[in-house]
């Protein structure tokens, strides 16, 4: 397994808040795990509950039980951990008895145990059997022991043959008693060990902070990962709404494009029959009067004056016939037809879009939040209502105790709640006003001087003016602000 692997399989048994290994591991509804200790005292110092990784809020304050699986995959991890540092120790005693000395009198190879920075010139390291003086002769015991070391003669000073054992604190170098006296003169030195405490102690700081730079590095990735899973699965639902809306939009209008062209076909339709049926009327007359004529040219031709004469009056009156002089065949009107087409259209349109932004304000007021307003920042011609729930502005300013946080220059009031990241969402109802502003700005708002409604300047308002109503870059109304009611 790779270090970058093993680096995010520990980070999974890190708790956000504390930084540590968990104790008691608790899984919230949303799915991030932290110690049950640290999850409870968050919760117990902020008004509201949410999680601190993803921001998602809860109504009511979650029950929490130590989820049994993560436990013991914790309590695993904790097991070799441990055995990485005993290994760890191993290596390093191992390493350490590597030095081996010869004994003189015998010739047996015996581990080294310490070194004497004294004894440089007699013997560098001592088994058991040659230490034994150092612990035990008075002389010797002012002697400096340390680990057994190769390479002693690093330690010597070059120039004296002196072991170093000062720090010149001026040139930032190492030297013997020697030095101190004829080299580095005048110059500040320490004894090396006192050196050693503060550069060491230096050390462990600069290792914690780079600890603690390293957490947070970790903790800002796991942060930025949750951040691209969430947009992800907001993508992913936002894709999947409008491929329901549009696909929907697009079967209302085929759908009414089909009543459209059956309307037009039916129309056609009866017309072609009115003609149909008109036509086969005339066919009908015009075989009738073809016979006649038949009959009138046959008898015209006759010679026989008897025939033609008891014929004649048969035939002089005309069969009965239709005056198709006003008959017509009119053509239906289309006109409007389209428009009443697309007006329809559009009224079942609107009745989608309002469901549709029916849906998304409820699905916005999920993110609601209860907006308490700041005494400490209400400028002195404002009154809070006793809930400080509400806002009004008088024409007598009331003399109140500066502070800091209080607009002065501005008739404006900031709301108690802040926030840095996140979805919130809250009403306010004005009336009775013809000029408001409302809206959210930074912390760093300016509340002794002129304020000018832009974003650069921090503030993201929308604002009625006169009865005519603006709107100032709403569409960052989530970014990093502090929540503010202005009237």
């Amino acid at each position: 397994m790779s270090a970058a692997t093993n680096l995010q399989f520990e980070d999974q048994f890190l708790c956000s808040i504390c930084l540590d290994v968990f104790t008691d591991p608790v899984t919230t509804s949303c799915g991030h795990n932290f110690c049950k200790k640290c999850i409870t005292q968050h919760w117990d110092v902020n008004s509201r509950y949410f999680c601190p990784m993803c921001k998602m809020g809860f109504r009511n304050r979650p029950q929490l039980t130590v989820n049994t699986d993560i436990s013991d995959m914790v309590a695993q991890f904790r097991h070799e951990s441990q055995w990485k540092s005993w290994k760890a120790l191993l290596l390093k005693c191992l390493k350490r008895f590597s030095l081996w000395m010869i004994k003189v009198d015998t010739g047996t190879k015996l581990m080294a145990l310490m070194s004497c920075l004294v004894c440089l010139l007699c013997l560098c390291f001592y088994c058991q059997t040659h230490l034994e003086p150092h612990v035990t002769i008075s002389g010797l015991l002012r002697h400096q022991l340390i680990e057994p070391v190769e390479n002693l003669e690093s330690r010597m000073c070059r120039k004296h043959d002196k072991h170093l054992e000062l720090f010149c604190k001026t040139d930032q170098t190492c030297i013997c008693v020697l030095c101190s006296v004829l080299d580095h003169k005048n110059h500040e030195f320490v004894p090396l060990r006192e050196e050693y405490e503060g550069k060491k102690a230096e050390l462990e700081k600069t290792q914690a902070e780079t600890q603690q730079m390293i957490q947070k590095r970790r903790l800002k990735i796991h942060e930025i990962t949750e951040s691209v899973k969430m947009s992800k699965d907001a993508a992913d639902r936002q894709k999947a709404e409008g491929v329901q809306v549009l696909t929907a939009l697009m079967e209302s209008v085929e759908r009414r494009l089909k009543e459209l062209m059956k309307e037009i076909e039916d129309k056609q339709e009866t017309t072609e029959k009115q003609a149909e049926g008109l036509i086969k009327d005339l066919e009908q007359e015009i075989s009738e009067l073809m016979e006649r004529s038949s009959e009138v040219e046959q008898l015209s031709h006759s010679d026989d004056h008897l025939h033609l004469l008891q014929s004649f009056s048969s035939l002089k009156a005309a069969p009965p016939s239709k005056d198709w002089t006003e008959v017509r065949v009119r053509p239906p009107s289309y006109e409007g037809t389209v428009g009443r087409a697309v007006a329809q259209l559009e009224k079942t349109l609107s009745k989608d879009m309002k469901k549709l932004f029916e849906a998304e304000l409820k699905r916005v007021q999920q993110d609601g939040v209860d907006v308490t307003l700041d005494p400490d920042t209400a400028n002195p011609y404002l009154i809070l209502s006793d809930d400080r729930k509400q806002v009004k502005c008088c024409y007598v300013t009331k003399m109140l105790r500066d502070n800091p946080k209080r607009f002065t220059y501005f008739v404006d009031v900031l709301g108690e709640q802040s926030f840095s990241s996140g979805r919130f969402y809250f009403e306010v109802q004005v009336k009775g006003k013809t000029d408001w502003d409302l809206g959210v700005a930074t912390e760093s708002i300016n509340r002794k001087g002129h304020i000018r409604l832009r974003s650069q300047n921090g503030l993201w308002t929308v604002w009625l003016r006169n009865g005519s109503e603006s709107y100032l870059h709403l569409s960052m109304l989530y970014s990093t602000c502090k929540q503010g009611a202005q009237s």
